[in-house]
């Protein structure tokens, strides 16, 4: 049954990011992987600006929040320090590869392969999309074999890149990268021997203010 409902989302997930992700039979592709492509622009319901930035504060406020409530008491509290690891990690080298391959972003070209014009040009790859996985990483690390569920976190990441590529913020590449980076962060965040953040921080971080009260 486990193994039913995790083939059961990850068919969801292909599906979902392949309708945006892969070229049509028409369509002229290009950069890194040959995929990227402008789609019709759909900043509406679900998919709008706001809500993308909606769905990123949330998750950076629920991790930071959680981290400092719990400290690193329990499994759970020591996750969301992972995680916090991780968010800040993973965007510090998504923003690193902004700066260096200056890419433009389909709302300012149609064509994919501008790589390296200006530092203003911060398309490649998606920041939002590594934080959001970098994210819920940790957790999927942790619980997933225990709680399968934990799975559905991934709808996170694949609906931000998705939507990304919708509102023309981002190419398929930069989100496909993005995610690709926030999950192996998390992966590395997640088997250290110890949170590397609460680390830097005073001792009483590692109580939590719930804990603490």
């Amino acid at each position: 049954m486990k193994h039913a409902w995790q083939a059961s989302l990850g068919m969801f997930l292909a599906c979902t990011v392949a309708s945006v992700m892969l070229p049509g039979a028409r369509a002229w592709a290009g950069g890194p992987f040959g995929i990227d492509h402008r789609v019709a622009v759909d900043n509406h319901g679900i998919w709008q600006r706001n809500h993308q930035q909606e769905v990123l504060t949330a998750t950076i406020v629920a991790v930071i929040g959680g981290a400092f409530a719990l400290g690193d008491h329990d499994k759970l509290g020591d996750t969301f320090w992972r995680s916090v690891d991780s968010v800040a990690v993973s965007s510090a080298i998504a923003q690193g590869g902004k700066w260096v391959f200056q890419r433009e972003r389909p709302s300012q070209t149609a064509n994919p392969n501008e790589f390296f014009k200006g530092i203003h040009n911060e398309s490649f790859p998606s920041g939002e999309v590594s934080a959001i996985a970098g994210a819920v990483t940790p957790f999927v690390v942790a619980y997933g074999k225990d709680y399968p569920a934990v799975y559905a976190l991934e709808l996170l990441p694949a609906y931000d890149a998705v939507a990304r590529v919708k509102t023309r913020g981002h190419w398929q590449s930069d989100v496909l990268v993005g995610w690709a980076a926030g999950t192996a962060v998390g992966i590395w965040a997640a088997h250290r021997q110890s949170p590397l953040i609460l680390g830097w921080l005073p001792g009483g971080f590692q109580v939590g203010f719930i804990h603490r009260f």
